[in-house]
Formats: C-alpha cells, structure tokens, sequence
C-alpha cells in the first residue's frame, strides 16, 4: 500500500483515521443498542455509514487542504505550526467525541441522527443549556471527554512524529493535494449526497444509523425549509382544485375563492351563535398510550382517566408532527405539516393567518396564549401576537407567582394558576374569551414541585405525566368554583407524541394522542371514533359555538356526520404522509412515493404512484396548502361588521 510522503497528506490521513474511528465506534454502540428495531443489517449499515463518513471527511478536509496550500515551508516546520497542528488534533478529538455524547443523548431522545431539532436546540440554547446542566452530569461528562482527549493524544505521539518527519510538498504538489479534495468534494455533492439516501423507504432506524451525525447537523441548516413544487410530486392544478374541493364541501360551505388553488370558503354553521368562554390546552409531549383508560397500567392519568368519562373524548385523534410547534400550528391555523419548518418558525412570514384567536377576536374575545415558558423560545411569541393573541408567559409573570421553575419554565400549576387570573379578570368584565394554553412539565428534565405525587421529582417521564395529570385535576377542582366554569368549554390536547421514532419514515401509531372536550353544562359526554387530527380542532370548536364565518381552515368540523372520506395528515421535516384509517400515503423529496398497506398492522411499503387514489389526495392536500402559504392565500381578511354583529353576544 502506498504511504502518503508529504507531512500535510500525512496529517490529513491521520485526522481522518481519528474522526473515522469516532464515527465508526459511536455506530456501533447506536447498532447494537437497538438491535430489535434496526435488525441485523450489519453490511449495508456499516457500509454505507463509511461512505457517509468518507463524505463528510473530504468536506471538512477543505478548510485545512487551504491552510497548506497557502502555508509556507519555513511557518509549516516551525514549533508553533508544530503545536498548532496538535492542539487542531486534539480539539477536534475532544469535539468528535463530545458531539458522540451528544448523538447518543439526542438519539435517546428522539431516535434519530441530528436533524433540524438539533439545529432549534443550538439557535435557543439558553433553554437548552438550562436543560441539559438539569438533566445530565455535565461537568463530569466534560471532565472524562477531557481526560479521554488527553489519553488519546498522548497515545498518537508516535504517529505524530511520523507526519512532522515527512517531507514538505512542493507548491505544485500542494496545489494538485488541494485540486484533487475539491474535485472529490464536487463529486460528493453530485452522487454522494446524503439526503438522497434518506429520502428512500426501507427501515428508517438502518438509514438513520448509517448516516453521519455532524453532516445531518450541517445540513439541517440548508434544508429548514423545502419548496414543494421543485421538491414534491405534483398535480395539475385544476386536479389538485377539484380533489381539495371534494375534501373540505362539508355541508354549508360555499367555495369563494377566485383561484383554484384557494380554499378560502364561507362555512355556515346551523342554530343560533353563541359565545361560551374557551380554555384550550396544549399539553407538552402527552402521548395517548400513557392513559390508564388506554390500558396503561402504572396508574399516571387518575384525573384524565375520570375526565374521559365526562367529556367528548375522541379515541382516534392525531397530531401532526413531532414538534410543539407543529402542534400549535396544527391547532391554531388548521394547515397540513409542510416540508421544512413550520409556520411558526418560518420568520417574517409567521403572522398575518386566519388564525382561530383572529376569528373569535374578531366577534368579541379575548385571546390571549399564555405560556410556562419564554414565548421566544420556538418563535412563539412573534407568532401567536401576529395571529390575533396577546402573550402572557414566564417573563411577564411576577416571581412571586412563580412557585417553581425549571429550565423551560415555570411548573403546570402556576400556569393554570395564571389562566385562572385571566378568566377571572375577563369575566368580570363581562368579555368571553380564549385562552390557549401551552405546558411544559412534562419534558426533560421531569422535574416539578415536590410532595404532589408519589414518584420524586427528576425520576424520568412516568413522574412528569403523573404531574401534568394531578395539575390538571387541581386546575379543574378550582375551575369548578367560578362563576364563569358553567359557560367554558375546556379542551385538553397533546402538542405531540413523547416518541415519534420507529423502524418506518412515518410509524403512525406514535402519532396518536388524546383530545378531550369538556363542558358539563354544554356538550354530553360521548366518546367518538372518527379519525381525525389537530387541523381539525379549531373548525370544530367553531362549530360547537354554531359560528358562521370564512375559512382558510385544512381542518373538518368533527361534530359533522361522517359524509368525506378519512383522513390524517402527519410530517416529519421531509416525509409527508395522509392516512386513511388503513393505508398511509408518503411523499418525499425527489419525487418519492409509496405507500404503507395496513399501516397499523403489518405496514408493507410497496411503490406507490400518483394515479393512486390516496397518493392523489396527499399530493392534492400538500401542494394546495405549500401553494396557499406561499401565495398568501390563508391570510386574515377580517369579516364585515354586519356579520360580526349577528354573532356576537
């Protein structure tokens, strides 16, 4: 085998071999960790995962083959360029292995390489910092990557030696060196794209454990948002237009949009308008496979279990994404999960939408969205304050309120504690109102007052969900002491799933949470089977005030007979996906479909194509709503104030 002769191409293989190592080893330990759900593709995950890794090499490679190129002979044999070519060694040692940790943290978490939550977590790092020296022994963790770092440079003396003993290259050799990483460079963007890889079938866990973390990392900053028409398949127009007209023409819906892409329609909701007061929440990460009433065992949802039996609680409902903020895009705006961010995150093009707090304030509520945490953290802020809401969240909370706070805010009961003081300050100025709430409790680090439940603060996720379910009990108990409970309706909801990973793109079975509907003095209790997702609480909540407007909305009246055909609409990033109640329907990038047959059961993936009648209603629902974002087609025109008055109270 030919022995690199030059120091600098010496130094790069040896860099290499080091970062290659890392890579190889932190595969292996994701590999054999989850065995049960990658299966034994040893060959494929090891191979691919070393081209992947070769990939990312000669992209970062670049910077340094410049360095030499440009460095001359007398700086390069020089002591300092000596022990700045160790120190470069031993930083990117201790980052590698870092961002190994890392990897494994964020896998345990969300069962992927990094993606775009990781680049999220970066950008807000004061409520990521906080949460990590909360969740994790850091300064250990750092104290033993450092010592390892040490121990391994110390071993690397010798192979050290045989670089700086090389020879200096000629600037010819050192242009040609530099010449032939770029010519690999171009030819890894030309057929050795990553993405190209993810955007296939097959088990998500295999492609996932042999891509490369660092360049999922990267390239998550260039892919947050996917222009679905260059991306996506697509339809022609006037079929996406007929196909999106058969799926929202409930009854009483008059289409009024004047082109065919926009969905703008009256919808007129029979009886006589009303306008009880509405408490939405949205609860961090409450998958429906916690609740006792669900079969799960450990006795964590006491209240909730006791609350499905006195609400409308619908049993086959689904979030979107996996993302709070694809939730309370879901909720808020009642639009499908676009390729790339959501709304929410999409800055300067967050506000303006015909939001639900813009059609009830526009006949008489008051919105607020009130927060446990920071509203800047996810864009919340900019984007419910664009949407018709005003904020109340951690920071305008006075201290003393604040009984206790972790690193994303401050515990569920202080928050209801806060909505109790709204309503209150609202009823007695006789305004009706809406106040959608967000929780936080139930996510890393777990932790929430002490002395409220048997399982100590800080002991994992089964504590916090018996915390989110005793607050909310506390929260009902003193809400059933106001003058205002009789006319409220109260709405209990998941942001997402505590999971959404699985062997496939798009497991739809951890998509599913609850929804619960209660007003004793307003709504029967009834549990109903429809399936359904979050784009379709907000025309139904409308629905139950029998309110009459013009929607921009994705979403269906749940209170409706069954007269359109099934569906949910679910996303993660790049994977969109309708599902009808048996078959799931998935369009990626690059024009990639397929289907999932019995996607509850079995799930076999099979080819799909676009003369396939759900395939033809993902493409129609995905294109339209891309279409209507990008176009500004679902943005607020507010209504007359003849039609403002036949509403309000």
């Amino acid at each position: 085998m030919h022995t690199p002769k030059t120091a600098p191409m010496r130094y790069l293989l040896l860099l290499s071999a080091v970062w290659l190592g890392v890579f190889l080893l932190t595969r292996a330990a994701l590999m054999f960790s989850h065995l049960d759900e990658a299966g034994h593709a040893f060959l494929s995950v090891f191979t691919v995962g070393l081209l992947n890794d070769l990939v990312f090499l000669v992209y970062a490679a670049l910077p340094l083959s410049l360095f030499v190129l440009l460095c001359p002979r007398r700086l390069w044999q020089a002591r300092v360029t000596r022990w700045l070519l160790v120190g470069i060694l031993a930083i990117s040692l201790y980052i590698m292995l870092f961002t190994a940790v890392a990897e494994w943290l964020f896998w345990d978490e969300f069962g992927v390489r990094f993606n775009f939550i990781a680049v999220d977590y970066l950008v807000y790092s004061d409520e990521v910092l906080n949460n990590i020296l909360e969740s994790y022994p850091i300064a250990l963790l750092l104290s033993i990557l450092g010592l390892l770092t040490l121990a391994l440079v110390l071993a690397l003396i010798k192979p050290l030696r045989w670089v700086f003993e090389a020879p200096y290259p000629s600037l010819r050799q050192r242009a040609l060196h530099t010449a032939g990483i770029a010519v690999a460079a171009l030819l890894c963007v030309q057929f050795a794209d990553q993405d190209s890889l993810r955007s296939q079938g097959g088990n998500t866990y295999q492609r996932e454990l042999a891509s490369n973390g660092p360049y999922q990392f990267f390239a998550a900053f260039r892919n947050n948002e996917l222009d679905y028409q260059q991306f996506y398949s697509t339809l022609p127009e006037a079929v996406t237009a007929r196909q999106m007209r058969d799926e929202l023409n409930e009854p009483g819906v008059t289409f009024i949009g004047n082109e065919p892409l926009d969905i703008r329609r009256t919808v007129s909701n029979p009886g006589t308008a009303r306008t009880p007061n509405i408490i939405l929440v949205t609860i961090e990460s409450l998958s429906a496979k916690y609740l006792g009433s669900n079969g799960d065992p450990r006795n964590l949802s006491p209240n909730l279990d006791a609350l499905r039996k006195q609400s409308l609680y619908f049993n086959n409902f689904y979030a979107t994404g996996t993302r709070t903020d694809r939730g309370l895009e879901a909720i808020t705006l009642s639009i499908p999960p676009t390729p790339g961010r959501s709304v929410v995150k999409r800055i300067g093009r967050e506000g303006g939408f015909a939001s639900l707090g813009q059609q009830l304030s526009e006949v008489g509520y008051d919105t607020v969205f009130v927060y446990g945490g920071r509203g800047y953290f996810d864009n919340m802020n900019a984007f419910f304050s664009g949407n018709g809401y005003r904020i109340v969240d951690q920071s305008s909370v006075d201290e003393q309120e604040i009984s206790f706070k972790n690193a994303w805010g401050m515990s569920d009961e202080d928050l209801y504690k806060q909505a109790i003081k709204l309503a209150d300050a609202d009823h007695a100025n006789q305004v009706p109102f809406l106040l959608q709430l967000m929780t936080t409790s139930n996510h890393r680090p777990y932790t929430y007052p002490d002395g409220r439940i048997d399982i100590p603060s800080g002991n994992g996720r089964d504590g916090a969900v018996k915390y989110t379910d005793y607050a909310i009990g506390k929260f009902l108990a003193e809400a059933r002491t106001k003058p205002w409970f009789d006319n409220t309706i109260f709405v209990f909801v998941a942001d997402h799933t505590a999971g959404s990973a699985g062997k496939e793109d798009l497991p739809v079975h951890n998509y599913q949470i609850p929804l619960f509907v209660y007003a004793p003095k307003l709504i029967e209790p009834r549990e109903d089977g429809k399936l359904a997702s979050q784009i379709d609480l907000a025309p139904t909540l409308l629905g139950l005030l029998n309110m009459s407007y013009t929607s921009t909305f994705y979403g269906r009246n749940l209170l409706q007979e069954d007269a359109l055909p099934p569906r949910v609409l679910i996303g993660n990033y790049q994977h969109l996906g309708l599902f009808d109640g048996q078959d799931l329907a998935i369009l990626s990038p690059r024009g990639g479909l397929r289907l999932h047959q019995q996607a509850l059961g079995e799930s076999r993936e099979v080819p799909g194509e676009v003369e396939n009648p759900l395939i033809t209603r993902a493409i129609a629902y995905y294109e339209s709503a891309s279409y209507g974002f990008k176009q500004r087609l679902l943005e607020w025109v507010p209504e007359s104030h003849e039609v403002s008055a036949a509403i309000a109270p």
